[in-house]
């Protein structure tokens, strides 16, 4: 499955690639990394078909991760990657307001990658 994970924290790839490390090593995932939602937006552009699932830090600078998530959901309707924000602030109205622009799930940072894999585990693979 391929995952796209945008969050403008530089060490949050070294993160991902050290709790999906057997997860990684055996194919399961292939993670790739934006860290601006200008950069993931350049990066579908080019890979549209290719990401199953995207996991957006919902606070950056410049596009935030709810306009990311509206821009997917506009320009991407045929082939819509699952889209899961994240945020250090679960506070009801990020919450409410991501839900209301098409995202399928919502976690709180510090991130539990034991409940992160389990919903990855969860989706359907690309076929």
């Amino acid at each position: 499955m391929k995952i796209l994970v945008v969050d403008d924290e530089m060490d949050v790839k070294s993160l991902f690639e050290q709790k999906f490390r057997k997860e990684i090593r055996s194919g399961q995932f292939v993670f790739s990394f934006a860290f601006s939602g200008e950069e993931a937006i350049h990066f579908l552009a080019n890979h549209p078909s290719q990401v199953v699932m995207i996991l957006s830090d919902i606070n950056m600078p410049g596009m935030s991760g709810i306009e990311l998530l509206k821009s997917i959901r506009k320009d991407y309707p045929s082939a819509p990657p699952q889209v899961m924000m994240i945020t250090a602030y679960g506070d009801r109205q990020n919450h409410d307001q991501a839900m209301k622009f098409g995202a399928d799930d919502f976690l709180t940072k510090p991130v539990n990658f034991v409940e992160l894999k389990e919903k990855l585990m969860l989706l359907p693979p690309l076929v």
